[in-house]
């Protein structure tokens, strides 16, 4: 029989969920290719990188109209808005690395040589952007979990690397990752799956879609200036870890997995030792 899942303290999920949308330090302004807001950035963002317009990277517009409630996170109703004037992939590379020369937003840090999708507010596919670069450029990007029980209704999750860039030490669940630009969601899912869990799909019982969430926040690197912005979109999944089933990282990211019962996950999450994405999903994947 599945085990009894504890209620959750209304104060803490109220504090997780606003956790998951909080505004940027400073004011941004949109980032266009073409008519489409594709990020935001700081008012200032030519001078971050040296340049100054007209150039052949960017060219700085006239105010243009932008709700406050629209694609651009701390925004009024007026906002002037950068624009890149070239292919999308390749103005989003020129500018990445001109972050990362200039020392801008952790870019450098969190280069990975890895390309991640740029699409538009409607979710047409634009172009590509160096995977360390988004935050700075607030773009948003992609990201899939999978929640894994036992077949008694413990939960089997994970505690991230010492050594990750973000969030290390905290747990998390049996896999996250994110969509790379070759990816689509059932591939990363597949992939993400043996490289932190060793595990194979075909492995798993009853695989299926719980839900999506969405976080919007600053980075949380404190000396980064408010430069960076975090909106992430994710893809979360479900399935049965069959009894003898047990993973095994294999990329390295991962500290520890542990099989938790009901009430010890829910005090571990109430005791905030998960990533907010991995609660927010949890929270979620046990209230099913």
């Amino acid at each position: 029989m599945p085990l009894p899942v504890p209620g959750f303290d209304p104060h803490w999920l109220a504090d997780l969920r606003a956790r998951a949308e909080l505004p940027p330090l400073q004011a941004r302004v949109p980032l266009m290719a073409g008519q489409d807001v594709i990020g935001s950035v700081l008012p200032d963002f030519g001078g971050q990188i040296g340049l100054q317009p007209p150039n052949d990277v960017l060219e700085q517009l006239s105010k243009v109209e932008r709700s406050k409630s629209g694609h651009v996170p701390g925004s009024g109703h007026k906002a002037a808005a950068w624009r890149i004037t070239g292919p999308v992939t390749d103005s989003l590379d020129r500018l990445a690395r001109a972050l990362r020369d200039a020392g801008v937003g952790h870019v450098a840090q969190h280069w990975r040589n890895e390309a991640l999708a740029v699409h538009s507010a409607s979710g047409e596919r634009l172009g590509e952007v160096e995977r360390g670069a988004v935050r700075t450029l607030g773009i948003t990007t992609r990201a899939v979990h999978l929640v894994g029980f036992a077949e008694d209704g413990r939960v089997w999750v994970q505690q991230r690397a010492l050594s990750k860039a973000n969030d290390p030490g905290q747990w998390d669940t049996l896999m996250g990752g994110m969509v790379s630009s070759k990816d689509t969601m059932q591939t990363a899912l597949a992939r993400e799956t043996w490289e932190e869990a060793g595990l194979h799909l075909d492995q798993l019982q009853a695989v299926q879609r719980g839900g999506s969430i969405t976080v919007r926040r600053p980075t949380g690197e404190p000396d980064d200036g408010g430069v960076g912005y975090v909106i992430e979109d994710t893809d979360w999944f479900h399935c049965t870890v069959p009894d003898g089933v047990v993973p095994v990282n294999q990329d390295g990211e991962v500290e520890q997995f542990l099989l938790l019962a009901p009430d010890e996950l829910v005090a571990r999450l109430q005791r905030n030792e998960f990533t907010l994405e991995a609660a927010l999903i949890l929270v979620a994947a046990l209230e099913l």
